[in-house]
């Protein structure tokens, strides 16, 4: 049996709200600076947080979070950076799917559950600047702990630049924790990210983890916060080298076919998305990964 483990959830959920915070206040400085290109004349966006509860099954409180959304900006259609910090009991199916993913023994005696974690999606005006998902997690029960995360790159348009850049930065943050793992959380994204239906990726990849338990939770947290903490760096240059760039309708018409295979994996394949739903969290904090607008042929 993991010990309780009080003071390493605090200080997991505390960093979670950190990086939330400072990635909302990057992303409401962009929005300022967007002063000329397209759709300058907008009102620039801002965040609105709603509070969101989960309800455990006898219908106690259990958790809950902030879901931070900005829709219809200058520059990003709509973005999500949502922070929960959950507990409770995992249903059978819960228990089930975990127990027969992570070898974890004793759910059934003792089902009990803690979940705190950021996760960011942002779906942009420009059909020049990628999409992006991001997300780090900690997970625990009395059976076991670990962490979870990762940061993948979605554009409709690619530029090999985007790419190189987006991925030097993901193993920039990896390459303390060994030597070989940036290449092995690649290609576990690759694995992951995969559309089997479309026989396709939905995007140019990035790094994932789950199931993240060294016996050393102080070393796990670490990379945790690397991954979290590359995100702006990796990303906003991508922003700033594309957000003025000109598009047309074709363009337009190429992100809203792409973000229909956004869709597709999330609501098919996606384990966060089922996890949420399975287990009784906000449904709109679950599904805030969906673009606004898609398209199919």
């Amino acid at each position: 049996m993991t010990p309780d483990f009080e003071t390493e959830k605090r200080e997991a959920a505390a960093w979670f709200r950190e990086l939330r915070d400072c990635i909302v206040a990057a992303f409401h400085d962009i929005e300022d600076a967007h002063g000329t290109g397209p759709l300058s004349d907008r009102p620039v966006g801002r965040f609105d947080v709603t509070l969101t509860h989960r309800t455990s099954e006898d219908g106690s409180d259990a958790g809950g979070g902030e879901m931070s959304v900005m829709r219809g900006g200058r520059v990003f259609e709509k973005v999500g950076v949502n922070i929960s910090t959950v507990h409770g009991l995992l249903g059978e199916r819960a228990q089930m799917a975990m127990a027969a993913r992570k070898g974890i023994p004793g759910m059934a005696e003792d089902p009990r559950f803690w979940a705190s974690g950021i996760s960011l999606v942002a779906h942009m005006q420009n059909p020049h600047v990628p999409a992006v998902h991001m997300n780090t997690r900690m997970f625990w029960t009395p059976h076991a702990w670990w962490f979870g995360g990762g940061a993948d790159l979605n554009p409709c348009i690619e530029y090999e630049e985007d790419t190189r850049h987006f991925h030097a930065e993901m193993k920039r943050a990896c390459d303390p924790h060994g030597e070989t793992l940036y290449r092995e959380l690649k290609a576990w994204a690759d694995d992951y990210f995969y559309i089997p239906h479309r026989k396709r990726a939905r995007g140019v990849g990035g790094i994932f983890y789950d199931d993240r338990n060294t016996d050393d939770w102080q070393a796990d947290f670490q990379l945790t916060r690397d991954v979290g903490s590359a995100f702006l760096p990796a990303y906003l240059p991508l922003v700033e080298r594309h957000r003025q760039t000109e598009w047309s309708d074709a363009d337009k018409d190429v992100q809203l076919r792409h973000r229909g295979l956004y869709a597709e994996y999330n609501l098919v394949y996606d384990r966060g998305t089922k996890f949420g739903l399975e287990t009784g969290h906000d449904p709109d904090a679950v599904l805030m990964s969906l673009p606004p607008l898609a398209k199919w042929a």
